[in-house]
């Protein structure tokens, strides 16, 4: 049985050699979460501060010293026309001589997505809007309802503490109506960032969200202050899950904005609890350095399903390992693939080569030992790719 052919363009830009490669090279990816590109052209100190997810390199030192930052020099400088590995002085010259407009639809077409489901609720300034990204990308895009986001913009509108509750469900309901546009697919919590995931996982009571909603609306009035009580942020997280939308939840490694301890996903072992009756789809996201930890919920819990997004690219070749690590306990029904990219179109193009690179090596290596046939194992690349995506969320964006 031959594999699939490599995507389209990647053998011409010397991404991936000619001829049967991996059970991944042919199949196109649903991105199940990822973020929107930059719409500006980016300097050097710009690109460099989306290489990371902290504030930035240390003084006198660069982002592009990475896995990450070797891997755009090395795979994606043949996109812009540059040779594999070239500094990263003339990488950012030349995607500024290309223009960040061409360059993005360079790097994202050379993904191989075949669908974006994109959080926009996040830093969106000065990205490009949904419609423009799909555009640029060449695929359709689904939303995906931030639901901290519509709680603050329905704190900004101007409600009082006793029509909170009530306003916030019904903003949300609203925002995943089927008839929107951009398609409404799932909603998200980022919990572990504003509280931690440590909290408990009931419904509160409306006498509770009332009272909570009485003391943050007034300081959200006068200083901005992001939602972070524990009794509204379970208020948006249950609004959500009335939607029947999937319910997408940050896990593991993120920015310095969360305590990485309070993020681990075995802490939403009693929230799984309390959803698995409800049959409404539990998304753990990114999960590393805990997705083990993750893969025994996924092992566990009917609802609950996994990927290591965010860590793939970041960790560079490695990433084989990490994806080995999540497939030891987490059933193939119950991984999706992500890329989680933020900011930059390499990010996209990184999540999807190293995605297909290292799933497709494993595939590979357990058919050579007899542990898989190949036609399980194209069976299974196909799964995780895509095909779990399409079940799980039942309507895509086309």
């Amino acid at each position: 049985m031959s594999c699939p052919t490599p995507p389209e363009g990647l053998v011409a830009l010397g991404l991936v050699p000619a001829g049967p490669v991996s059970f991944l090279d042919g199949v196109g990816l649903v991105d199940h979460h990822c973020h929107s590109v930059a719409a500006a052209d980016l300097d050097r100190p710009a690109f460099e501060a989306l290489l990371t997810e902290g504030p930035g390199a240390a003084s006198g030192t660069s982002a592009f010293d990475s896995a990450l930052g070797f891997s755009v020099r090395r795979w994606c400088a043949p996109v812009l026309g540059l040779p594999p590995h070239a500094g990263p002085d003339e990488y950012v010259t030349r995607r500024a001589e290309i223009g960040t407009g061409p360059a993005s639809r360079a790097l994202l077409r050379a993904a191989g997505t075949e669908s974006l489901l994109v959080d926009h609720g996040f830093a969106a300034e000065g990205l490009l809007g949904l419609d423009e990204l799909a555009a640029a990308a060449g695929a359709p895009v689904g939303e995906v309802v931030r639901l901290e986001a519509v709680a603050e913009d329905v704190a900004d509108a101007g409600v009082d503490a006793a029509g909170y509750g009530e306003a916030v469900a019904g903003e949300i309901a609203r925002r995943t109506a089927p008839g929107r546009r951009p398609l409404p697919v799932a909603c998200k919590t980022v919990l572990a960032y504003r509280a931690g995931l440590d909290v408990d996982p009931r419904r509160p009571e409306p006498a509770e969200v009332v009272a909570a909603a009485g003391a943050w609306l007034p300081r959200r009035a006068r200083e901005r202050t992001p939602l972070r009580d524990p009794v509204l942020l379970r208020h948006g997280i249950w609004a959500g899950l009335d939607t029947g939308l999937p319910l997408q939840l940050h896990t593991g490694f993120g920015d310095p904005d969360e305590d990485l301890h309070r993020a681990d996903p075995a802490l939403l072992t009693g929230f799984a609890r309390l959803v698995e009756p409800l049959g409404v789809p539990l998304m753990l996201l990114h999960t590393y350095p805990y997705h083990r930890q993750a893969a025994w919920l996924a092992q566990v819990f009917s609802t609950v399903h996994v990927d290591v997004s965010l860590a793939v690219p970041y960790v560079g070749a490695r990433s084989r390992s990490v994806i080995a690590e999540m497939l030891e306990l987490a059933p193939f029904a119950k991984v999706l693939y992500a890329s989680d990219a933020y900011g930059l179109p390499e990010l996209h193009l990184l999540g999807a080569l190293r995605f297909r690179a290292a799933l497709g090596g494993l595939l590979e290596q357990a058919c050579a030992t007899d542990e898989m046939s190949p036609a399980d194992a194209e069976r299974v690349a196909t799964l995780i790719a895509r095909e779990n995506a399409h079940r799980v969320y039942g309507r895509l964006p086309t």
